[in-house]
């Protein structure tokens, strides 16, 4: 088992009356491909903001080597890839990636595979902002894991992709943590996340539900006396939340 590259306990925030993210806490093991799995409003965006230090929590800590890391010192250890967004969007993607590799001392070995891996040769020149949201969605992935930090924290990672581009995504980046990458994505589809996660954190209305492998999943279900039909994720999402 490997050991955890970091540690969340606690971690809570609130928008005024609403509880977003009510006492989180999981491990992420190093070089491991983790799901942050639930539904569209369980918190998912939120929880990345708030370990990547773009939006302050009200609570709860984030340990590394048994030390408490406070936002501004978690940047040498986590690379955040919203989704939706368009960085520099009047600037083309060759520049993008140069900018990475430059201004964060990123991976440069890796630049031309990230270019082939995910079929940016004919998008080099093109500005980000003019890209549809599929072409940037490859584009923010190539930026990610051309960035030095060990953990990439993607949130959905196939948003926008059509079937082919989406199983070609995923055999790219699972290259990426065979050679060590931690990967920990947000994905709200779970047929997806359990074709691709080594584990999941179940996620709903703010508050963890479980952690684990499927299989880990399934009995802790059975130990709260769900009954789980078949060991699906789906199912046993649905046992726990």
């Amino acid at each position: 088992m490997a050991e955890p590259l970091f540690e969340v306990a606690g971690l809570s925030k609130r928008f005024g009356a609403i509880a977003a993210l009510s006492g989180v806490g999981f491990s992420v093991r190093d070089g491991e491909v983790l799901g942050l799995i639930g539904p569209n409003g369980a918190g998912k965006s939120t929880l990345f903001e708030c370990l990547a230090g773009v939006l302050p929590s009200d609570a709860g800590t984030v340990k590394s080597a048994g030390r408490s890391l406070a936002p501004r010192e978690r940047s040498p250890l986590l690379f955040y890839v919203p989704d939706g967004i368009a960085p520099w969007p009047e600037q083309p993607v060759a520049w993008a990636l140069d900018f990475t590799l430059g201004f964060f001392r990123g991976r440069t070995a890796l630049r031309a595979q990230v270019v082939e891996q995910f079929a940016l040769t004919p998008l080099l020149h093109q500005p980000l902002g003019t890209l549809s949201k599929g072409q940037r969605k490859r584009a923010l992935l190539a930026i990610g894991l051309l960035s030095p930090q060990p953990a990439l924290l993607i949130d959905e990672p196939f948003e926008g992709l059509d079937l082919r581009q989406a199983r070609e995504t995923a055999a790219a980046l699972r290259s990426h943590a065979a050679r060590g990458r931690t990967l920990f994505l947000s994905i709200h589809q779970i047929s997806d996340a359990a074709r691709f996660c080594d584990r999941f954190v179940l996620l709903s209305a703010g508050r963890v539900c479980g952690e684990g492998t499927v299989s880990e999943l399934a009995a802790l279900a059975a130990s709260r006396g769900a009954a789980v039909p078949g060991s699906a994720l789906e199912e046993v999402f649905l046992a726990l939340t």
